[in-house]
């Protein structure tokens, strides 16, 4: 499963019991997803949502072939509880800026899809919160919006922000917050950030309008 996975770009992120069975979450694996992404049919026919059909295509295929079955943090409402999911993990956090944090990725954590698998596999190990050591916690002040309020996401704030001239490095580099954080910071190309930027602009649901859906792409 993992061979599959590396060659569609994702990795295994964090994984829970379900009752008897098991739940691996996957995501990105750094710079590879974007460049495989870009080599994809989706990405280039035009169509809408082009992650989101990459995602549903590969992962239905490596379902098919593991005797699992694909989960999807898209194509609700209702949404499955992907942030609950990542809590449960122990790799995944509520970071200060109120957006899921990753022990190893950051801020940059998002989640393409899930398999289920039938009885008990073995589950990645769980990962210490790097926001209790994080003694400086950019990611409090580094929104230029001003968006980010106390147990709080001011979206509306951030939307109007992008719409201005100041917004722009955030358009094409990612958003502030996301790239203050001093844990996976070379793992994000900005050519993915970007895209991610201009499909959260155009109002598509991500993390930030649902929290059951944290699909920063």
């Amino acid at each position: 499963m993992k061979t599959a996975l590396r060659h569609a770009g994702l990795q295994i992120l964090g994984g829970l019991r379900e009752g008897d069975n098991t739940v691996y979450l996957l995501g990105p694996d750094g710079a590879d997803f974007w460049r495989i992404f870009q080599t994809s049919p989706e990405f280039s026919d035009g169509e809408p949502d082009p992650i989101d059909r990459y995602s549903a295509r590969v992962l239905a295929a490596i379902a098919a072939d593991t005797n699992a079955e694909a989960l999807f943090p898209f194509g609700g409402p209702p949404y499955l509880p992907f942030f609950q999911w990542a809590l449960e993990s122990k790799r995944c956090f509520a970071s200060p800026a109120v957006l899921l944090v990753h022990a190893e990725l950051g801020l940059f954590a998002s989640f393409r899809g899930a398999l289920r698998l039938k009885g008990k596999h073995p589950l990645p190990p769980a990962l210490p919160n790097p926001c209790i050591t994080c003694a400086k916690k950019p990611c409090l002040s580094a929104c230029p919006a001003g968006a980010i309020e106390k147990e709080n996401y001011n979206v509306a704030a951030c939307h109007v922000f992008l719409d201005s001239e100041a917004g722009a490095d955030c358009m094409a580099r990612g958003c502030a917050v996301r790239r203050a954080c001093p844990i996976g910071q070379a793992l994000r190309p900005e050519g993915q950030s970007a895209f991610h930027m201009r499909y959260f602009h155009k109002g598509a649901p991500d993390e930030t309008t649902n929290p059951d859906t944290p699909r920063q792409i």
